[in-house]
């Protein structure tokens, strides 16, 4: 299985340095991938616009929305554009996650229709998928750039309920559960797989997942300080969410070694802390081979 790391960009506080140098030290100790999160009414910074910022000082590691809610993206021509000159300012290293959110201030701020998203988020991959096609051959008139990969970026779905799963198996090259702990994910992950052989899919989905993480000093007060936070509407469930963060090495080491269990392909740590020894600490932990 292979590990990520989120940048540091849904924290108060985060500046333009940080996220430079963060990204620069995640590369050089092992991780496999840049992740970001997405919402409208946050301090979190715009995921595209961030990962274009990681892809101009690094040149392995992979870039991730880990998830872009695309219905606040109504104009899907212009996302394509968006998502595809960041696939080739990292020379083909972006994987775009979607989903179709859920907070009920992001889509009335965002002046978008809250009803009906998830049918929207599928008319939404098909339409992207013709832009970079049309952008590949050359057909006039195309949105471009064209994206470095023959089929656009790598496009995966979240979304837990059996709407998503089976539009992540439909339309999709695999899917990326939330923060809810390996065994929701490994719940998940069997739905998805049913999923893909009931839509006559070949091959295997993709099946990436997120957890939460702080090290060090004050790790349980980052954890339960961010997670409340960015939780706030979640009701009980973010007690949850905060059970399943790790706030020590040992927590850290069994978190990752679960979700490889469950069969995840990449886990995504998410960080609850935003100071750079974050990233040396995690890789450290994991052995990871910077």
């Amino acid at each position: 299985m292979k590990v990520g790391i989120g940048l540091p960009t849904s924290l108060a506080g985060a500046t333009g340095a940080d996220v430079v140098a963060w990204a620069r030290l995640a590369e050089e100790s092992g991780f496999s991938t840049l992740g970001t999160i997405d919402r409208l009414v946050h301090t979190s910074w715009e995921p595209l616009s961030t990962l274009a910022a990681a892809a101009a000082v690094t040149g392995r590691i992979g870039l991730a929305t880990s998830i872009l809610i695309s219905p606040l993206r109504s104009n899907t021509a212009l996302l394509a554009k968006q998502a595809a000159t960041v696939d080739r300012l990292s020379g083909g290293r972006l994987t775009l996650g979607l989903a179709v959110g859920s907070r009920q201030d992001d889509f009335e701020v965002g002046q978008v229709e809250k009803a009906g998203r998830g049918a929207r988020t599928g008319t939404q991959v098909v339409e992207l998928r013709r832009h970079w096609a049309d952008a590949q051959s050359g057909r006039e008139p195309a949105v471009g750039p064209a994206p470095v990969r023959p089929d656009g970026p790598e496009l995966i779905l979240g979304g837990h309920s059996p709407a998503a799963l089976r539009r992540a198996a439909r339309l999709a090259d695999g899917w990326i559960g939330g923060g809810t702990g390996p065994v929701m994910f490994a719940q998940g992950a069997q739905a998805l797989r049913e999923q893909w052989s009931a839509e006559g899919r070949t091959g295997a989905p993709r099946l990436v997942a997120l957890a939460y993480f702080a090290l060090g000093e004050d790790a349980g007060k980052h954890t339960e300080g961010y997670l409340r936070s960015y939780y706030r509407d979640a009701g009980p469930f973010v007690d949850h969410i905060l059970r399943g963060a790790a706030d020590n090495p040992g927590k850290l080491r069994g978190l990752v070694g679960r979700y490889a269990e469950a069969g995840c392909d990449e886990l995504l740590l998410m960080p609850c802390a935003g100071d750079l020894g974050q990233v040396t600490a995690a890789a450290q932990v994991l052995g990871l081979p910077g």
